[in-house]
């Protein structure tokens, strides 16, 4: 199974693609879409969906996970991301494929075990899961493949269950 992770923002959007076969993960390819501050919004969101549909061309992209929004500080910037979330999705169902979200707390919990993990333990992780040598550069990216990581667990961790309750 091959997942788009997608790391939401405005400016910048975090993409990470991962393949997940016989419970390893293999990093294929990271980045970050940037957008300017001197295009009209709803040209940046629709650049930021298009570019993240051009690497579903590029790639065979099975599944999407994306962070949800977490609104604990700038609720203006949260409508906005908000909105790129909702392009992304829709060029990706677009596409049928299945697109699932994860808050923060469930990305932590994913990675690291741990709900209060920071920022750089998460980082840490993904380049221990995927065999780094060092965190992916820049942050948005490697938020992203964090995402991946935590679409495997947690539908691996689903199937199991369903497996097990018969």
């Amino acid at each position: 199974m091959t997942i788009l992770g997608i790391d939401p923002g405005l400016a910048n959007t975090g993409w990470g693609v991962v393949e997940f076969v016989n419970q390893r993960y293999r990093p294929v390819s990271f980045g970050v879409i940037r957008t300017g501050t001197d295009h009209p919004l709803a040209d940046r969101i629709h650049a930021i969906a298009t570019s993240v549909g051009q690497l579903c061309d590029r790639f065979p992209i099975d599944a999407v996970s994306i962070e949800d929004i977490y609104f604990a500080q700038n609720i203006s910037s949260s409508i906005s991301v908000a909105k790129v979330i909702g392009s992304i999705t829709h060029e990706m169902k677009s596409r049928s494929l299945d697109v699932q979200y994860f808050s923060p707390l469930q990305i932590k919990m994913a990675i690291t075990g741990m709900g209060r993990a920071d920022k750089n333990q998460v980082q840490q992780m993904v380049a221990i899961l995927l065999k780094m040598d060092k965190i992916p550069r820049p942050d948005h990216a490697a938020d992203a493949l964090a995402d991946c990581i935590t679409y495997a667990v947690l539908n691996s961790t689903r199937a199991r269950m369903k497996g097990a309750v018969k």
